[in-house]
């Protein structure tokens, strides 16, 4: 276990069993002033290819500071070496892995969210039915940021209609190929969530889109189907940020923070 300093939070790193290998994961823990915190579990960028929990840092330290809550950043398996369902799968073991250790944080396992930006979103909402479907522990809360959702890429913008879009459709593509690199898997509800049919039961959500992305139609399209299957959902488009710029993005993050703050709040700590 490595430590990390920060005036207001204890950052420290900490390996466990994943999937397929061992993963890093990074716990976030404000000062809980003898209250109870809730748990964010938080997914990097990256495509499924690339990035880490150091991708995440300021998403991370920001949710963690401003919600009063303990966040568990996930330094899951990258493709192609390790594709569906690795990433994912190690989500859910960092989830498990934070229910197991939340009493000794000072914080609630019954108060979770959960939280990515671009493959991360992902990964995220995924996470959120797989925890559904299997029933040993539940969000509260998801919130998506500028969040792959479409494996298919037929809910895309147009090139045309983006200026200087800095994620393009061919890079977005060769990143599906390598975590889904079967076409079956291009429709599985727990990788092409878009697809699903099965979104009623899923947590409140709120989805973040930015106006110079690609995916910024089918971010708001996934927003409707939530609504229609009933999920409380809340969709926001940046009009001054592109894909990548909007896991770091101070209104985006705000937005983040007060979501997660009405959804989980802090609770005293009863003796």
């Amino acid at each position: 276990m490595q430590s990390t300093s920060d005036p207001t939070l204890s950052i420290e790193d900490v390996s466990i069993t994943g999937h397929a290998q061992l993963i890093k994961v990074r716990s976030y823990l404000p000062a809980s002033k003898g209250a109870l915190l809730p748990i964010v579990i938080y997914f990097h960028g990256g495509g499924f290819v690339r990035g880490s929990p150091d991708d995440a840092e300021i998403a991370a330290a920001t949710i963690a500071r401003h919600t009063q809550a303990w966040v568990v950043s996930v330094g899951y398996s990258l493709s192609p070496r390790f594709p569906f369902p690795a990433a994912l799968e190690d989500g859910y073991r960092a989830t498990q892995w934070a229910v197991a250790n939340a009493r000794a944080q000072g914080a609630d396992a019954r108060r979770m969210g959960v939280a990515g930006h671009d493959a991360g979103g992902n990964l995220a909402t995924c996470l959120a039915a797989v925890a559904r479907d299997r029933g040993e522990f539940a969000f509260a809360a998801q919130a998506l940021l500028a969040p792959l959702l479409d494996p298919s890429m037929t809910r895309m913008a147009s090139e045309d209609e983006i200026v200087d879009p800095d994620l393009g459709a061919n890079e977005c593509a060769q990143c599906y190929r390598a975590y889904l690199p079967n076409a079956s898997q291009w429709l599985h509800p727990y990788a092409a969530p878009i697809e699903s049919r099965r979104l009623a039961g899923l947590p409140p959500a709120l989805i973040a889109s930015a106006q110079h992305n690609l995916l910024h139609v089918e971010a708001e399209k996934y927003a409707g189907e939530l609504i229609a299957a009933g999920v409380p959902t809340e969709v926001t488009r940046h009009r001054n940020a592109s894909h990548h710029e909007l896991g770091t993005h101070p209104a985006a993050l705000a937005d983040v923070v007060a979501f997660f703050q009405k959804r989980l709040p802090v609770k005293a700590h009863r003796r």
